[in-house]
């Protein structure tokens, strides 16, 4: 594992090690999409994995899909986040925003404005969520006009300023996981006419013109980007030509020098190496299903720059400590990742903890 203590460069930042911390919806802020008092505690507790990426962040109102997720479009969410990016700095981390609209995966009583979901066409997901009514079928969105897509670009680029505002070193634009820019992607939920569907140049156009929005909006050096390239989550299906639209969009995301592409990767390794291949900055890549003792083998094969953690991260505040001496890890309590208190978010024990009292 010596690669993975090497360091690296990504835009503005100098990490110390290759590891970060993957966005993960925790669902705990406040009403209005405030970060909840807990939150500085919770991000600057795992500080120590350099490059912290929040959880899903919507950039507007309509952004928003999920109960409790956080916002980043008032002067009270920017003050939220910045108790936030003060406490990640004081700890010595980095943390981008991910800035996560999500389209069709919305229900009405989940939102501030009750209204249906924005998608690229009148097509639902054929899926369920969670309410605070309980389980509910998400109903069919309103599709996007030319406005609403102008609109929404206009959103990220306001939110990413926002963020900056806020004090984060950045940005991830949420461009994977069945949410909106993906939805722009898939051919079964992409079924538009116009300039923004049909080809596959029209369907990456709209993340294409988001990113480059952004970049423009804060700098390149501080935007980056997600995919998540043949996932099928939300009720996506990209089709047979996914492979072909994300050698088009990887290769215009690379012209807009982009500080970092993170792919939430499945296992197709061919195409993995395309993508390593046709990005030409940091390359973060989130591995389903990776086993702890594998978790720089990206790195060293060269397929990765970044090895980024999710449920690891969320259980170990001190993860790196961890794996630097071979210590267990804390299990993760899946009861406690959506919504709830401190239990489950900031009390899992670091390894000083547990010596002191053993």
């Amino acid at each position: 594992m010596d690669k993975l203590w090497e360091t690296v460069t990504v835009g503005r930042m100098t990490l110390s090690h290759r590891l970060a911390m993957a966005p993960m919806t925790r669902s705990r802020a406040q009403a209005d999409g405030t970060p909840g008092d807990l939150a500085p505690v919770y991000y600057s507790q795992r500080a120590s994995l350099g490059l912290l990426i929040s959880e899903g962040t919507q950039p507007s109102e309509d952004g928003q899909g999920y109960l409790f997720t956080p916002g980043i479009y008032t002067d009270n969410h920017v003050a939220g986040w910045k108790k936030v990016a003060d406490a990640v700095h004081d700890k010595g981390g980095y943390l981008f925003i991910q800035l996560m609209h999500v389209g069709r995966m919305s229900h009405p009583n989940n939102t501030p404005h009750h209204r249906l979901g924005l998608a690229p066409s009148a097509v639902a997901p054929g899926l369920e969520m969670f309410t605070a009514t309980g389980m509910q079928e998400i109903p069919v969105p309103r599709e996007m006009s030319i406005t609403d897509i102008h609109r929404t670009i206009d959103e990220f680029r306001q939110a990413a300023a926002a963020a900056i505002r806020a004090g984060a070193d950045g940005v991830e634009i949420h461009g994977a996981n069945g949410y909106l820019i993906q939805q722009f992607m898939a051919e079964n939920a992409n079924q538009r006419q116009d300039q923004y569907g049909g080809s596959i140049e029209n369907r990456a156009r709209f993340a294409i013109e988001v990113a480059a929005a952004v970049a423009h909006e804060i700098g390149a050096d501080r935007t980056g980007f997600r995919i998540s390239p043949g996932m099928t989550l939300g009720g996506l299906d990209e089709g047979a030509s996914g492979p072909d639209l994300y050698r088009y969009l990887i290769s215009e995301l690379a012209k807009l020098n982009l500080v970092y592409l993170h792919v939430m990767h499945g296992g197709n390794d061919p195409f993995l190496k395309e993508i390593r291949a046709l990005w030409p900055h940091v390359l973060l890549v989130n591995r389903a299903g990776r086993p702890l003792d594998q978790i720089a083998s990206d790195i060293e094969a060269n397929l990765a720059d970044i090895a980024p953690i999710g449920a690891w991260a969320l259980a170990n505040p001190d993860f790196v400590e961890r794996l630097k001496v071979g210590a267990s890890l804390n299990p993760a309590d899946t009861a406690t990742f959506f919504g709830g208190d401190a239990h489950g978010y900031i009390d899992y024990p670091t390894l000083a903890k547990l010596q002191q009292e053993s």
